[in-house]
């Protein structure tokens, strides 16, 4: 018995030497690799540094070709732009060294240098040829390099505000539907392009937009569809609600006037908007898409929420104008559907909103 506990207390401090030596290697061997990663990392920085250069040797290149600056200029700033990199490389590459002998000195050491993560949403006057990047800054810097000029950019659209429809022999002020309760909403994604090489005077922006277009009857009415004709009737109940949803995908098509602000930085140039008077006018051509009628009543003593999708022979097609005056990213905005809303009907009903737009430029 004796004999056994000797070989198992023999075999326990035997397997505690082993994992005390396996700890103290494994920062070694971290380190190791820190260091082996540093010194790779020159080369990187070396990579970087000259594709950077290039980038900015090739912006001259076409301020020279566009006359924007003479051939002296030219050869003045490439001389800056290798003098400043040549200075990045070696300083970058001085910090490295500095870290591997920081590492060398203390082997249980870890670095705490990682590559900063960032997450970057792009606009248009940012100069990245992506919108949304996630990953490395360094490879940012690179991947994703500027253009020197962007002539198109995009957009995200918000607008929305009053709606009601403008009928045929009848004046505005004698509409069946309500005024504030009627309502509409556009969501949608623009693109944005300057139509002339040398001037951001003009643009044409086009894209897609989802519209939401309500009205709400006046006097307990709602509507029927008598015979193929949409008309409105008085409900047998008293109504809580009525309404028609009608969910529009258009695709708008606008000419943009209005000044702008050029930015030129080292290596690109662009045309800002921001805080600028802006007016567009064009108009629209889509589908529809949805309609719904919601009805809420009560009927002996219940609570009702009436759902009718369809039947009231909307038009499919759908096609209209509109404009908007803005200053910087908030516009008056104002759309009108030549389409009626009700196809084949011996009176037409035509679409009218009128409301506030944001475009996210």
């Amino acid at each position: 018995m004796q004999t056994i506990t000797k070989y198992l207390v023999l075999f326990v401090l035997g397997l505690n030497v082993q994992l005390i030596n396996a700890q103290d290697t494994i920062p070694k061997a971290n380190n190791s690799e820190e260091i082996a990663k540093f010194e790779a990392k020159k080369e990187v920085i070396k990579k970087e540094e000259r594709e950077l250069l290039k980038i900015k040797v090739e912006a001259i290149n076409k301020r020279l070709d566009n006359g924007e600056i003479t051939a002296e200029e030219a050869e003045i700033l490439k001389k800056e732009a290798a003098k400043k990199h040549a200075l990045n490389i070696q300083e970058r590459i001085v910090i490295l060294e500095n870290k591997i002998s920081l590492l060398s000195r203390n082997p249980n050491r870890s670095s705490d240098d990682e590559d900063e993560f960032i997450f970057r949403i792009g606009g248009s006057d940012d100069g990245y040829d992506k919108i949304f990047y996630i990953g490395k800054k360094q490879n940012d810097t690179v991947r994703y390099k500027r253009k020197y000029d962007r002539r198109t950019t995009s957009d995200f659209v918000l607008a929305f505000g009053l709606n009601n429809a403008i009928i045929e022999g009848q004046s505005l002020d004698d509409s069946p539907y309500k005024f504030g309760g009627s309502r509409f909403l556009e969501l949608g994604w623009a693109w944005k392009t300057r139509v002339f090489k040398n001037s951001n005077f003009l643009r044409f922006k086009y894209g897609y937009s989802f519209q939401f277009n309500g009205l709400k009857p006046n006097d307990n009415q709602y509507f029927v569809n008598q015979d193929g004709q949409t008309i409105l009737q008085e409900f047998p109940e008293d109504l809580r609600k009525s309404k028609l949803a009608l969910t529009n995908l258009v695709f708008p098509m606008h000419f943009e006037f209005g000044p702008s602000k050029r930015i030129d930085k080292e290596d690109y140039f662009r045309y800002s908007t921001n805080n600028q008077f802006k007016i567009g006018f064009g108009g629209y051509a889509g589908f529809n898409i949805g309609t719904r009628q919601k009805l809420k009543y009560t009927e002996n003593g219940q609570r009702i929420k009436d759902k009718q999708k369809g039947g009231l022979n909307t038009s499919g097609l759908v096609y209209g104008l509109s404009g908007f005056v803005a200053v910087g990213d908030v516009a008056l905005y104002v759309k009108y559907d030549l389409s009626p809303i009700f196809k084949d009907q011996l009176v037409d009903q035509n679409n009218i909103s009128v409301g506030v737009r944001f475009d996210m430029d």
